[in-house]
């Protein structure tokens, strides 16, 4: 089962978060050879990809980074949608690691 964690985006912002991923004893997940797949959408069920998260990860510290460029925050109408991280291993078994709601709060400022 993934975790869930919802994100909170700043709309015309950069947005990063890192995640610290660990096994059934609590160490550092191992990601070396992994892959990651992070998208945003506005359901489950939308066929549409609203976003696409940016990714890397530290092959033995277990720390997966997500991040979107402001350009990109910039062109998603504020409002909520659903996300999730999907994992490939050096196996190539994949894995839902995370997953929850991404809320992206209108801006203020404009340039």
């Amino acid at each position: 089962m993934s975790a869930i964690s919802n994100l909170y985006i700043d709309q015309g912002s950069d947005f990063s978060v890192t995640v610290g991923m660990t096994d059934a004893t609590s160490a550092a997940l191992d990601l070396t050879g992994a892959t990651f797949l992070a998208q945003i959408r506005k359901t489950h069920s939308s066929s549409t990809v609203t976003a696409t998260f940016s990714s890397s990860h530290d092959s033995t510290g277990g720390n997966l980074t997500l991040t979107l460029a402001d350009t990109v925050t910039a062109g998603i109408s504020s409002g909520r949608y659903v996300y999730d991280v999907l994992m490939t291993n050096s196996s190539a078994e994949k894995t839902r690691v995370l997953e929850g709601q991404a809320i992206i709060t209108p801006s203020v400022s404009r340039s």
